[in-house]
Order: C-alpha cells, then structure tokens, then sequence
C-alpha cells in the first residue's frame, strides 16, 4: 500500500502540481484548501506526512499543524511548511508548533519529494528501531548473586524450561486482547491505516487502541511505546 500524503494549500495550481508530482513519484496523495479542510482528512486518512501552506483561510498552517500536534497518535507525524514567510521569526514560530521543514516559495517539486523522502525514512527508523534505555546500576543483592556467579531469581519473571519467550514484566500493564494486536502490528512500523487493514479495523478505532495504549505506558509517541513494549516484553506473548 502506498504511504499517504496530505496536501493542504489554498492555491490551486499548487496543490494540482504537488499532488500530480507525488502521485506519480507512487505516493497516495489527499488534497485540502484550507487546514479547517485539512484537519478533518487527518482523522479520516490518517496520513503519514503533511505538506501543508502557512496563509489559508479559515484556518491557517499554524494553527491546523498546532491541532494535529494535540492528538497522541500524530506527534511525530511529518510536517513540511510550504510559505513566502521567510524571516526568522516565522521559522521560528513554525518549528515551536511542530513544524519538520520549511520550503519557501517558488519552490522546485524534485526538492520537495527529496525532503519528503528524507522525513519519511527517519519516522520510519525511529518507529521500527527505538533506542535501547541504559542497563540500570544492580540492587546490592543482584550484585552479590552475580560476583557469586549464581543466576537472578526474579519469582515474577521466571520461565519454564520449555517456554522461551519473555514473559511480561512486573510493572506491565494490562492490555485488551486488541490492543496487544494493535502493538504487535506497531512495532513493525505500520501506520494506522495498514494497521486497520490488516486488523479490518477503521482508521478511527486503531486511533483509539493507540491512544489507550499510550495512556496506560503514559508514553509521548510512538517511539517511547515501542520501546517500553519491548523492555516489558509486551510484544509476541500472548
């Protein structure tokens, strides 16, 4: 399936030729005239990046990007401004409401798909490879039993001889059956339309079983999520 790119610019020639570009680069493209516009095809697309005008009316860049950053499941989706607004405070203004990128205008569409492609890759290195937390400093009696040479006992997280998964950790929370297959497809760095497709779910219902599991491992996004899954082996054990 390919990846969705919400277009969102007042300006008709611009959004036909950005739109035309990239649906001919392979990407599945969704086009607004304005953010009020805009904001309704995130929920309903739940698009992977955005390219979007700063002066729109109704409601402009900033503010349509500012809504977007509010809901849990967007806050590391890809933001790219396009805008004549070059000094340096805009920019500033833009990066503070979660702006990725700015290109100003005219601008060439091959730059435009070069930044898309850059923004995408690394979204999906930090959804698939989340950092490792560091290895926390061991109690006084952990340290004893490891300069004894004898193995940890930990009698919440022993296995059996015969199971070789992780069980889940002490501290782990309890997930609904969905939301365990919600993560499990999450951690393989699929959006929430590939997640809803592969679970025949709605865009809308994936939305709620991502922002529940954000709630109950109180992670920011996606890449806190995914690392706290796999430190509390939430992944692959049920």
């Amino acid at each position: 399936m390919p990846l969705t790119i919400l277009v969102a610019d007042d300006d008709f020639a611009t959004r036909l030729s950005i739109t035309d570009y990239l649906e001919i680069t392979g990407y599945s493209v969704i086009a607004a005239e304005n953010g009020k516009e805009a904001l309704g095809l995130v929920d309903e697309f739940q698009p992977h990046l955005i390219v979007t005008d700063i002066t729109m009316p109704e409601m402009d860049g900033y503010e349509f990007v500012r809504r977007v950053r509010t809901r849990p499941a967007f806050r590391l989706l890809p933001v790219i401004f396009l805008t004549e607004r070059t000094s340096t405070q805009e920019r500033i203004r833009g990066y503070q409401m979660g702006c990725d990128n700015y290109l100003a205008k005219p601008f060439e569409l091959q730059e435009l798909g070069a930044v898309i492609r850059s923004l995408l890759d690394r979204y999906a290195l930090i959804a698939q490879a989340p950092s490792r937390s560091p290895e926390p400093e061991p109690t006084p009696t952990e340290a004893r039993s490891r300069a004894n040479g004898k193995p940890e006992a930990d009698f919440f997280t022993q296995k059996s001889e015969t199971d070789d998964r992780p069980s889940p950790s002490q501290n782990a929370p309890s997930l609904t059956q969905r939301e365990r297959e919600v993560l499990d497809l999450l951690t393989e760095g699929l959006s929430n339309i590939q997640i809803g497709d592969r679970l025949h779910l709605s865009p809308r219902t994936v939305e709620k079983h991502v922002s529940s599991l954000f709630r109950k491992t109180q992670s920011n996004n996606r890449a806190e999520l995914v690392r706290f899954a796999m430190e509390h082996h939430l992944v692959g054990n049920w």
